[in-house]
């Protein structure tokens, strides 16, 4: 297979939207929905948390029931960690596929819920994949975690709510230790919230990418 065909192929994974830049000096944002969105459901987020950035929105494509996901589950807060490890790896493909179609850099993900559990996969199990990312209310996707290398400085910001329903307790700890363990740049922020996102969470967001700029 071609080059190309192969680009084209890996591209093919994901339904997906693409907005091109409209200014400079901003990093391209990978949009990840939470379980039942699309690749429509950030892309107002993403404009206002880093006007002008390239936004790259896939959407899901495991089903659970008619709900969208980046990876299966076996119930509620119990990962298929061995489904994780596979869609991780066909993401970055199509991630890679993205770079070269659409001409952008390494994206920064910007993910809420399940999109911030698979871009957490996505940092442990292919660093360098990602030049940054925003998880909001992500939960630990491996168990163990991978061993601990490659993410020298690579920035990440967590945010967890203190009234989370779906969050196992101390995940968000577990993941930042995770995380600069293996050299990420972690921020780990708590507020006083539930499951949904706030404004607060919008303000922590932009104000994070905009040091990216």
């Amino acid at each position: 297979m071609s080059a190309v065909a192969k680009s084209t192929s890996a591209l093919a994974l994901h339904v997906h939207r693409f907005v091109p830049a409209t200014g400079t000096g901003r990093p391209p944002l990978l949009l990840l929905h939470g379980t039942g969105g699309d690749e429509t459901d950030l892309i107002g987020l993403g404009q206002a948390v880093s006007p002008g950035s390239a936004l790259l929105s896939p959407r899901g494509n495991v089903l659970e029931g008619s709900a969208p996901r980046f990876f299966r589950r076996l119930a509620e807060g119990v990962l298929d960690q061995a489904d994780v490890r596979r869609r991780a790896a066909d993401f970055a493909a199509f991630i890679g596929a993205a770079r070269e179609t659409y001409g952008i850099a390494a994206p920064v993900a910007l993910g809420f819920s399940n999109g911030a559990n698979i871009a957490a996969a996505l940092l442990q199990l292919h660093p360098g994949i990602l030049a940054g990312a925003v998880l909001l209310r992500a939960m630990v996707p491996l168990d163990p975690p991978p061993p601990a290398e490659g993410l020298g400085g690579t920035p990440v910001l967590i945010v967890a709510g203190d009234a989370d329903p779906i969050m196992p307790p101390g995940d968000p700890e577990k993941l930042a230790a995770s995380l600069a363990a293996a050299g990420a740049d972690v921020t780990l922020r708590r507020l006083p919230a539930g499951h949904g996102l706030t404004q607060a969470d919008l303000a922590l967001a932009t104000a994070f990418l905009s040091r990216l700029s």
